[in-house]
């Protein structure tokens, strides 16, 4: 007997051995991250393997250039380079620029543009679909989702969803898109093939408006930064397209994403007026996600953010300090600063299967001088930042202030000892806020140093 089932044993076909799970790609010196450059109207290019910055891919010059007449009616170039998308292959990033309504196409491999599409008012952020053959673009002004033949420069179609589309995202099997929107309490789920909207949730009205959105890598949860009101964040369950969870994420909130580390599903959040990127364990179950940390930047003003392939890096943009910062994510901890162009606010990684490039780059919007400074608010328990950066003839001063009396008027002035001059005068809102109010002044020129706030003067 125990020869038979020897001999059986031996005849037996080998076990199947089963193939490791796939791992994700590592960080290489083809690979690139890109921030969108408000104020100097750039794409900055950044080699992650190095932490170096390349150089910049200007779209147009840079805000208050006097020499290029940027605000004159003669200006024909672009103007507030917003936004960011990219193809799965790696091959062609879109870059949306808000005021001038423009989508442009780049070759990652050259840094060139090869197409240029304008659309309708305000667009804001687009991507390319899962097959690369179109781009989709919210149309923020609007209440339209541009679909474009970006070979041929062509507007396909237009969806109408609510007002304010904000951003356009595509479902890891590419078969749905989702639109968040900035004025309205709303989430469009579109079937991309037929174009039609199949699903529209309603967002709680306490969250506010959506002004980003990212969607997890597993498909099943759609993060939503709302920053309205000031300091929320929604989860959407895709499955059931239910609201999972309204998160009091802090002021200004702003852009999710998500990474896996240790095996472990996290969200991650930039808060603006924190200067922190907050980390969640994200509940497989469907329950509503922890916080498990708190990474403190460096500098000011997180915004866009994206991670490497593997999980092992979080980018995230600084607007207010023209940096890009590196986050460990096994230490939670920022490791690594590099300077960017000039107010970054969307950044994305995208990976290549090539060698990177680095031709047709330039300097525009690197290496100028930008300072924050806390703000004097005075009659008030105010508190906020002033940003300033140097810009051809005139700087750029934005004063983001929060705790005000709402609907109240205020004046802000550049001061220097008893010195002070008038910067501008704006009205808080609703919530008690002066978001990114901007002035233009030589205040380094002038060697002013302070920032202030006060209420009005009677008829001021």
């Amino acid at each position: 007997m125990l020869r038979s089932l020897l001999v059986a044993a031996l005849l037996l076909p080998p076990p199947v051995q089963q193939a490791p799970p796939a791992q994700p790609p590592p960080i290489t010196s083809g690979d690139r991250v890109y921030t969108a450059d408000q104020t100097s109207n750039t794409v900055t290019v950044i080699d992650p393997h190095a932490n170096r910055v390349l150089g910049t891919i200007p779209l147009g010059k840079v805000r208050m250039d006097t020499d290029a007449d940027t605000l004159g009616a003669m200006y024909n170039g672009q103007i507030d380079v917003h936004g960011l998308g990219f193809s799965r292959d790696g091959r062609y990033l879109d870059v949306i620029d808000v005021t001038t309504n423009a989508a442009h196409v780049v070759d990652t491999a050259t840094n060139k543009v090869v197409h240029t599409i304008y659309l309708g008012r305000a667009t804001h952020e687009g991507f390319i679909s899962p097959d690369g053959k179109e781009l989709w673009v919210a149309e923020r002004g609007q209440d339209t989702i541009a679909v474009v033949d970006w070979r041929n420069e062509r507007v396909l179609d237009r969806i109408v969803s609510e007002d304010g589309p904000s951003k356009v995202v595509f479902s890891p099997d590419g078969k749905l898109a989702y639109v968040n929107h900035l004025r309205a309490d709303a989430v469009d789920v579109i079937d991309v093939a037929s174009r039609h909207i199949v699903t529209r949730v309603a967002i709680p009205a306490r969250a506010g408006g959506s002004s980003d959105e990212a969607i997890s890598p597993d498909g099943r949860e759609l993060w939503l930064g709302m920053p309205n009101n000031g300091r929320t964040t929604t989860v959407l369950n895709t499955e059931t397209h239910k609201v999972q969870a309204v998160l009091d994420t802090g002021p200004r909130t702003n852009h999710p994403n998500f990474a896996t580390v240790g095996g472990v599903d996290y969200a991650y959040m930039t808060v603006g007026d924190l200067d922190q990127t907050l980390v969640y364990r994200r509940d497989p179950t469907g329950k509503p996600p922890t916080l498990v940390h708190r990474i403190q930047h460096r500098g000011h003003g997180p915004h866009g953010i994206w991670p490497s392939p593997d999980g092992t890096r979080m980018y995230v943009a600084m607007q207010y300090s023209d940096t890009v910062e590196v986050i460990d994510t096994a230490a939670n901890k920022v490791v690594g600063s590099m300077r960017s162009g000039q107010s970054p606010m969307a950044l994305v990684y995208v990976a290549r299967s090539g060698p990177g490039s680095t031709t047709g780059l330039g300097r525009q919007g690197l290496d100028q001088r930008n300072e924050v400074l806390k703000v004097d608010v005075q009659n008030s328990d105010g508190s906020g930042t002033a940003q300033i950066r140097s810009l051809p003839g005139l700087d750029e001063i934005i004063v983001d202030v929060r705790g005000l009396r709402p609907n109240q008027r205020y004046t802000v002035y550049a001061a220097r000892g008893h010195d002070t001059t008038v910067l501008l005068s704006a009205t808080a809102n609703a919530a008690g806020a002066m978001p990114e109010v901007p002035a233009y002044v030589q205040f380094f020129a002038n060697r002013w140093d302070r920032v202030i706030v006060r209420p009005a003067p009677s008829g001021g």
